[in-house]
Order: C-alpha cells, then sequence, then structure tokens
C-alpha cells in the first residue's frame, strides 16, 4: 500500500480524541444542577465512547467447548471533570449521591425512574459537527474520585472522576446498521432462520 492510497482512505483526516462534547443532566432533586450541567460542557475534560462486551456462554459437546452468544454487558462510564473554585460540578455530583443514598441517614430514593437520567457523549470534527453520538440510558453515579491536596503540587487545577453506571446506551450518527433479519439456511436443509 502507497502512501496516497493510504492518504485516499483517510480523507476526513480521523476522528480527533480531543474533538467531543460531553451533555450532562441531573435530576430536578438536585440543588444547582442546570448551572453545573451548562459548565459541564466546558469543564468535562476526558470522557470515552463506551466499548462493548457480550459474554460467551460455554456449551460443551463431546470434549470439545462451543462459544455461544450469552447477555451484553455495559461496564460503567467514567468522566474526568477540571474543578472550578463554586465546585458547582462537584456539588452537584455530591448532591446527586447524597439523594440516592443519604451520607448520615442510609435512606433514599429506592425507584430508578426518580433517581437516573440520560447523558450523552458527542464525537465531533474539526469544525464542531456532531459525527456520532452515544446516550447513556438510566444514568447514575456510582462513584466521585477523591481530590488530592498536596502543597507541593504547584501550577495545577483541580480534577476529579467520576464513574457512571447505566443500563444500555443508543447510538445516533454515522452508524452501519445490519438487518435483523439476516436469512441463515439450515444445515439440515430446512428453510432459513431470521435472526
Amino acid at each position: 500500500m502507497s502512501i496516497l492510497e493510504f492518504k485516499a482512505s483517510l480523507l476526513s483526516g480521523g476522528a480527533r480524541a480531543n474533538q467531543f462534547r460531553v451533555t450532562l443532566n441531573f435530576p430536578s432533586f438536585v440543588s444547582g444542577g442546570t448551572s453545573a450541567a451548562q459548565k459541564a460542557q466546558f469543564l468535562c475534560e476526558a470522557a470515552s465512547l463506551p466499548g462493548q462486551t457480550v459474554n460467551i456462554t460455554p456449551v460443551m459437546y463431546r470434549g470439545r467447548e462451543v462459544k455461544l452468544a450469552g447477555e451484553r454487558r455495559f461496564d460503567n462510564w467514567q468522566i474526568t471533570v477540571i474543578n472550578d473554585n463554586d465546585f458547582a460540578i462537584h456539588n452537584a455530583f455530591e448532591s446527586w449521591m447524597n439523594i440516592i443514598n443519604n451520607r448520615k441517614e442510609n435512606t433514599g430514593l429506592t425507584n430508578p425512574l426518580a433517581y437516573t437520567i440520560d447523558l450523552q457523549v458527542e464525537q465531533l470534527d474539526r469544525n464542531g459537527v456532531s459525527l456520532k453520538s452515544y446516550t447513556f440510558a438510566d444514568s447514575w453515579p456510582t462513584a466521585v474520585s477523591p481530590i488530592q491536596l498536596n502543597f507541593g503540587d504547584n501550577d495545577n487545577v483541580e480534577r476529579f472522576q467520576v464513574d457512571i453506571a447505566y443500563s444500555w446506551f443508543d447510538v445516533t450518527g454515522n452508524v452501519t446498521g445490519i438487518s435483523a433479519n439476516v436469512g441463515i439456511s439450515s444445515p439440515f436443509g430446512g428453510a432459513a432462520v431470521g435472526i
């Protein structure tokens, strides 16, 4: 393969890891959630497009392990946030987690519909146009990292990470789907099987 052929395959210059936007929404009960959500579009320093895992269900057949598709699993989504002096985003996550489970009383909301909300990350091009978007359904914060303090830590701004659990994600954008009605002929001569 020549360099010209390589460049011809990369006409748009490649997706850039530093071109993204995170949209945080906070439940209505979170004090200062609206302001924190607005700031998050600028102060969410790092995120990720989610990975995917379909577990393996092994079945033994005459001494041979046959691997069948099992259940889908969604690992937590993590973001890194730059902390401002008003602690707006940090306070919003603390408030959200405290309503889910109160630090002192060990009480909180039990209905998932009451404490979950959809969050989003978008891959942008160099002109700020959304190329692909992931919406994380039924999201809620499961962990906020400590913020380390240190007399000798000069010329740095505080940051913290948030682990977010979610039920599933939806994808929009330049996604090439495969028909859900793929026909597979039976090895035993039967009719095609729809997947």
